[in-house]
């Protein structure tokens, strides 16, 4: 017979399970006065999965953190091997000691800049000394009793910064923050001109266009058209711009090319005549012209080929420098626009860069001009028919060029001061945005640095020459005020003028001097509102807007240089120096043009092996010749590191006041001078 259930001991057994469950063993008594029972409730199982889980976790962190430890040595170490990259770079180049610094208002500028920079490193050891005193936490009184004479010192300081310098410093920041607003205000009307372009579809209009008519052309109705191409010994490229004219949709008969050489380099001029040469071989009317005085640059060079007797016989002229490429049907894009338009005097299309992704410096030039073209020449296009003409890739009307007084030697400039004379005169143009021709931007700092100077400093020259003839012309008083205080003054003379004194000088000196304020939104905010609306017509190029933006505060001591030189007739404003071409897609325009060579009829096939041969020759002369040359180096700009440092001092000194925007943006900027002065941006060579 079974026992009966024992409730009472098995709810005790439970109760005693659950209260140790989770212990490995346990002793439990259960009276003091008897014998002792010890209950063991283990599961050896259990105990090693759980050990196991602990020793994988302690493994798994322990790999993490070595991980993480290599991912931070291996970044220390990049950083580490760039910064001592940049440092035997700058001693190689110290040790060189090539300045890209010329002129002398340049080296005014540098004397300005470098006593500049020995004030803000006074200030920043007094400073120094002040932070580890304490001081900063509690400026010391003048009227109180100082023990000490370098806090009495400090004291004074405090007194003369508060009372005298920092009301004159606030002063100035105010006239830049007003000048600074009114340039973005009228940046941001001239986007919104732009998109209001895009939303209406509003294009200028041909009256007539020209099909292809096969060889049933009617050459009456084309025009007489003069082509002109100067070139200043251009070896690299000069062979792309004839063939690319030579090969022009237009009858022959109606065309004559026109190659302006003023090239000094005898060699140069026999590759060039020998190209000319091969194309008259080939039927095309094509001239050479070289002036043995060379006077007046290329406004002296133009002005030398529109003075040939045969020019009277032509309507219209078209420019272009010597590393464009219009394409075959540039001609049919642009003279049509000229029909039933008596008062057009010229048309301007836009550029297109072959090296435009060459480097860092082709892809933040690339914004700049897109933004030009895109927005600026086609807002002023359309709303008041006028703009400033590029120098190239545009056709004019020659009667135009005569009602206006020609080409003129007195600017670096000649194509912004025949484009204001013929405004002046009452002349239209019309900016084809849909029309491109192809060219190369400059892919070294020392050579893009080189034609800013001269596009900044000639528009300041062309001011004080036109200014009264801007007053007295019949224009309508709305043209005559966009002309002085946009097209001028506001677009040419204020815009490097706040941006170099804002940035490079004003900045710095709030870091020692705290009581006059630049507020974060005028070094950033704006700043970046600015840019991003620069880089809205090159949308790829977005991921640069940073360095965009510090690029373009570095390029304002140049602008900022060229501006004072050509407002005050400076030494070097008067100086021309062609922009070095390297003549990237030469090999590529040899085979299309011997495609389109073999279309021309009337030639025979030994004509056409005759004449690639001959390209192939002069491609291989002409690379022997790049070799042979002296080979250029990089240089050192010393305005660009005098600022460098400068800015640098200024961050250290806003580090102490925690000025948290001001530290990073003067950081990242007087890190940006220091590459530009050190030649490492662009292109690269030995």
């Amino acid at each position: 017979m079974s026992r009966a259930p024992n409730y009472e001991f098995q709810e005790w057994w439970n109760n005693q399970r659950d209260s140790h469950l989770g212990s490995g063993y346990d002793t439990k008594s259960l009276n003091s006065n008897h014998t002792h029972l010890t209950l063991e409730v283990s599961n050896p199982t259990h105990d090693r999965i759980l050990e196991k889980e602990r020793t994988r976790s302690a493994r798994q962190l322990s790999w993490l953190y070595i991980l993480k430890f290599q991912q931070i040595a291996h970044s220390f170490a990049y950083i580490t091997n760039a910064f001592i990259s940049i440092l035997g770079t700058a001693k190689r180049r110290l040790s060189s000691n090539h300045s890209g610094d010329v002129g002398p208002e340049s080296r005014r500028l540098y004397r300005v800049i470098k006593f500049f920079l020995v004030i803000v490193v006074l200030l920043l050891v007094f400073e120094l000394v002040a932070y580890f005193k304490g001081w900063h936490f509690s400026p010391p009184l003048v009227k109180s009793e100082v023990e000490d004479l370098v806090e009495h010192v400090y004291a004074k300081w405090l007194e003369i910064r508060a009372v005298y310098l920092a009301p004159m410093l606030q002063s100035l920041i105010n006239v830049c923050i007003v000048l600074f607003m009114v340039q973005s205000v009228d940046r941001m009307v001239m986007v919104f001109g732009c998109f209001w372009i895009k939303f209406r579809g509003i294009k200028p209009v041909a009256e007539i266009e020209y099909l292809d008519e096969g060889d049933n052309v009617i050459v009456e109705n084309y025009p007489m058209v003069l082509v002109q191409i100067p070139m200043c010994n251009e070896r690299e490229v000069y062979h792309q711009s004839i063939g690319a004219v030579c090969v022009q949709d237009w009858p022959r008969e109606r065309m004559l090319i026109q190659v302006l050489d003023d090239s000094d380099d005898l060699d140069v001029q026999s590759l060039i005549k020998a190209e000319v040469h091969k194309w008259q071989q080939r039927g095309v009317r094509i001239l050479y012209r070289h002036r043995l005085i060379r006077t007046g640059y290329k406004a002296g060079n133009l002005k030398s080929a529109m003075s040939c007797d045969y020019v009277k016989d032509y309507e219209f002229v078209a420019i272009f420098d010597a590393d464009f490429q219009p394409s075959p049907d540039f001609l049919k894009k642009t003279i049509p626009y000229f029909k039933g338009k008596e008062d057009l005097g010229l048309v301007q299309t836009r550029w297109s860069f072959v090296n435009k992704d060459e480097n860092l410096l082709t892809r933040l030039q690339y914004i700049n001009l897109a933004f030009h073209f895109e927005v600026e020449q086609q807002v002023n296009g359309v709303f008041i028919n006028f703009f400033g003409f590029n120098g190239t890739a545009g056709v004019w009307r020659i009667k135009a060029l005569e009602d206006c007084g020609g080409w003129l030697e007195r600017t670096t400039v000649e194509d912004m001061d025949i484009a204001v004379r013929a405004h002046l005169c009452g002349w239209k143009f019309i900016y084809l945005n849909d029309v491109k021709c192809l060219c190369e931007l400059p892919e070294s700092y020392e050579a893009y640095k080189k034609q800013q100077h001269r596009w900044h400093s000639g528009p300041m020259q062309l001011f004080r020459l036109c200014f009264l003839d801007i007053i007295r012309s019949k224009i309508s008083l709305a043209k005559k005020t966009n002309l002085i205080f946009l097209f001028f003054l506001l677009r040419k003379l204020i815009l490097p003028f706040y941006s170099f004194t804002l940035f490079c000088i004003i900045l710095p000196l709030t870091m020692f001097l705290p009581e006059a304020e630049l507020p974060a939104w005028v070094v950033c905010y704006v700043p970046g509102v600015m840019s991003l609306l620069n880089i809205l017509p090159a949308p790829r190029s977005f991921p640069f807007i940073v360095p965009y933006l510090l690029f373009e505060n570095t390029m304002s001591v140049t602008k900022f240089n060229a501006m004072i030189s050509g407002l005050f007739q400076l030494g070097s404003s008067y100086e021309w120096i062609v922009t070095k071409k390297l003549g990237r897609s030469s090999e590529a325009d040899l085979v299309a043009f011997a495609e389109k060579e073999a279309e021309i009829p009337g030639e025979s096939p030994n004509m056409h092996k005759s004449s690639s041969e001959s390209g192939l020759a002069e491609l291989t002369k002409l690379e022997m010749s790049k070799s042979m040359k002296k080979k250029r180096r990089n240089r050192l700009y010393r305005k660009e590191l005098a600022l460098a440092i400068i800015l640098l001092l200024a961050a250290v000194r806003s580090l102490l006041s925690a000025q948290g925007i001001h530290f990073y943006f003067l950081l990242f900027q007087g890190v940006t001078f220091l590459v530009v002065g050190l030649d490492l941006i662009g292109e690269q060579v030995s």
